[in-house]
């Protein structure tokens, strides 16, 4: 495509007033885009831009047993290492790998997380008893989310 057609283009964009056009000839794909001081709606594209900064930090709720009052628990705290789905058991009707009051050891799996349809197993990195697990099954999990606290 020839920059006069491209030109006659930019201008078309401006004096129309539309945020977007996209044209393709042949292989040729053009898309051109209007620049707004305050965007509506940002996109997210996993491809297009770097992980750091494709997910917005947000703060980690804190549990519901701290917010009421309780005395929070305290222990060894078992963080996501990934972006993903949290799952207590290896498929939906199967036992879940570890339970509340349960011993665990260095290496056992206490979940899987799935990622690009990929299932991570997570295992212990520290022993003793799981005091409480901080999320739901099926529920999406950050990275460096609290998944569960071992004592």
């Amino acid at each position: 495509m020839d920059l006069r057609k491209l030109k006659k283009l930019i201008d078309l964009v401006e004096e129309s007033g539309i945020a977007e056009l996209e044209i393709t000839e042949g292989e040729e794909k053009v898309r051109i885009a209007r620049a707004s001081p305050t965007p509506a709606h940002q996109p997210f594209y996993m491809g297009a831009m770097p992980m750091a900064t494709a997910i917005p930090a947000s703060p980690v709720a804190a549990p519901a047993s701290a917010t009421a009052g309780e005395p929070a628990i305290e222990g060894h705290v078992v963080k996501s290492p990934m972006v993903g789905t949290f799952y207590r058991a290896a498929s939906p009707g199967a036992k879940s790998f570890v339970e509340l009051g349960q011993s665990v050891s260095v290496g056992d799996t206490l979940c899987i997380i799935e990622a690009m349809k990929l299932l991570n197993e997570i295992e212990s990195d520290h022993a003793g008893v799981i005091k409480a697990i901080m999320v739901e099954n099926g529920q999406p999990v950050e990275y460096g989310e609290p998944l569960f606290i071992i004592g």
